[in-house]
């Protein structure tokens, strides 16, 4: 689900910046910032990188029935699906810093129109994903650097955002219990 929910956004980031510039090529792809030897991906040149830079699992948990029915008409006993945020670094990578800032900007722009993706925003919502909403990170200066220090890279223009709410269920049967399939009254005499 989290690859779904990144490429979704991807994809629909894309194409608003196709749209907005005019422009044929693709210029937003995932991508990590740094490469295992840590050289610079030439992927990344001339364009917009989101990088998943944090998981973290949502603490509210509402009420939650453990109990599927099955098509049978039995119950399976599951665990209750869980959901998580995923936290973004959106990075703007381009050799004109004009061009930097021009399309980091559109992305700032794309996130204050469409803060929540789902099937009322965009017609090719994934399979499993009913809502994505995002919301900016608020982080310092000193730790924006820490960041970058800590993934080995040279600071580029960036922006961080939180997409909430992304559900993971396994769908793994702990256990399948009958269901009732006839009733019957006893009457006291």
């Amino acid at each position: 689900m989290i690859s779904k929910a990144l490429q979704f956004t991807k994809d629909v980031l894309d194409q608003f910046i196709k749209n907005r510039f005019g422009l044929d090529d693709s210029k937003v792809l995932l991508n990590t910032l740094i490469e295992g030897n840590g050289a610079l991906p030439q992927i990344n040149q001339n364009k917009i990188v989101i990088s998943l830079i944090n998981i973290e699992k949502e603490g509210v948990r509402p009420f939650y029935n453990r109990n599927q029915l099955l098509e049978n008409g039995n119950y399976a006993t599951i665990n209750p699906s869980e959901r998580y945020n995923l936290v973004v670094l959106i990075s703007s990578n381009f050799d004109d810093y004009s061009e930097t800032l021009k399309f980091l900007n559109a992305v700032i722009v794309f996130f204050q129109i469409n803060n929540t993706l789902d099937a009322n925003t965009s017609a090719n919502v994934p399979p499993g994903i009913d809502k994505l909403e995002f919301d900016i990170e608020k982080i310092t200066y000193h730790q924006m650097q820490g960041l970058w220090t800590a993934m080995g890279a040279k600071y580029q223009p960036s922006v961080i955002y939180k997409m909430r709410l992304i559900t993971i269920q396994g769908n793994e049967a702990e256990e399948i219990t009958s269901g009732i399939t006839q009733t019957s009254t006893l009457l006291a005499q």
